[in-house]
């Protein structure tokens, strides 16, 4: 055999080689535990993180939906599919209870949490600069933010002496939303009127309540249910005429009145970064929990015209959007 044939056949083993060993190689799997089917406001962000590290979704990362559409009892039977599934990573959404599924779920699968109001209150982590364990991820604080929306929806509605805030009980984060959204009530000697629900119903029943009472004004929970029931909660405030004040940009830009929270995309493209971070080999252990240090208020005059009500100067000028 003459010398060039032999190259080009050593070449062409080699080629097959290498074919065989990329077919060989696992692509790796992040599964995917969330509330509700309307997540592409998650993961359009999310993937984009991905691909920052390097990971395209259906070219060399795969990923497995585990959905319990707010049947928070389902969310462990989700968990351990994902667990069989053995994915590589779970990436978990809509705050504490998936993410909390996920960690009774496995000790030594990493875990990438989104959206939860206290997680080292809960036992998620150890703390958030050094979390432990193969958990980490992403505090919202969204807790913490219901003083802030009760003093921008108190400014707006000054004549409003009762203010209600709606949450919903099945999501372990409500009642530190409650005790500080009640404190910050005490405060500027406000009364503060408590509605639970977690169904279409139980909204409907709570804005009945809210009528009843005289109530002056509202604040939404800022939990994954409320915002899958998005039209339903703005259909009912336009009709009772009741002011509220949102936790996301999303519920103003389709006629809300007003809005605060973290710029929405932010914290599901930190998720996606590590998320590839850690299937390059990074520990949850050495990734701090992050929060949020970019908040927006948004507020639709249009809405605010049709309530009566005048936005204060200082509401306009810190408003990062204003819709007219």
């Amino acid at each position: 055999m003459r010398r060039r044939d032999f190259t080009i056949l050593l070449a062409g083993s080699m080629g097959g080689w290498t074919s065989v060993v990329r077919a060989q190689q696992k692509e790796p799997v992040i599964g995917f535990l969330g509330t509700s089917s309307e997540n592409a406001g998650f993961l359009d962000p999310f993937r984009q993180g991905l691909s920052e590290i390097g990971y395209v979704e259906g070219d060399n990362v795969a990923m497995e939906y585990r959905v319990a559409y707010f049947h928070y009892d389902q969310f462990p039977a989700l968990a351990a599919e994902l667990i069989r599934r053995k994915v590589d990573v779970i990436v978990t959404t809509n705050g504490t209870t998936p993410a909390l599924a996920a960690k009774n779920a496995t000790s030594t699968i990493p875990i990438v949490f989104t959206f939860v109001s206290d997680p080292v209150g809960i036992g998620l982590v150890a703390s958030l600069a050094r979390p432990g364990g193969n958990v980490t991820g992403f505090s919202n604080i969204a807790a913490s933010l219901g003083p802030k929306q009760l003093e921008l929806i108190s400014e707006l509605v000054p004549q409003a002496d009762a203010i209600a805030v709606l949450v919903n009980p099945n999501n372990p984060a409500a009642e530190l939303l409650i005790r500080d959204t009640q404190l910050a009530a005490h405060e500027k000697g406000l009364k503060l009127v408590v509605l639970k629900a977690s169904t279409a119903e139980k909204i409907d029943a709570a804005f009945a309540s809210i009528v009843q009472l005289q109530v002056g004004a509202l604040v939404v929970d800022p939990d994954g249910f409320f915002n899958s029931r998005r039209k339903q909660l703005l259909a009912l405030a336009s009709r009772h005429a009741v002011p509220t004040v949102y936790p996301r940009r999303q519920y103003v830009v389709a006629g809300g009145l007003i809005s605060y929270g973290a710029v929405e995309t932010v914290i599901p493209r930190q998720a996606g970064i590590y998320t590839g971070r850690i299937l390059k080999g990074a520990k949850p252990a050495d990734l701090p929990v992050q929060q949020p240090t970019t908040f927006e208020v948004v507020v639709n005059l249009k809405t605010a015209d049709a309530l009566g009500l005048t936005v204060p100067p200082l509401i306009l000028a810190r408003a990062d959007e204003v819709i007219e």
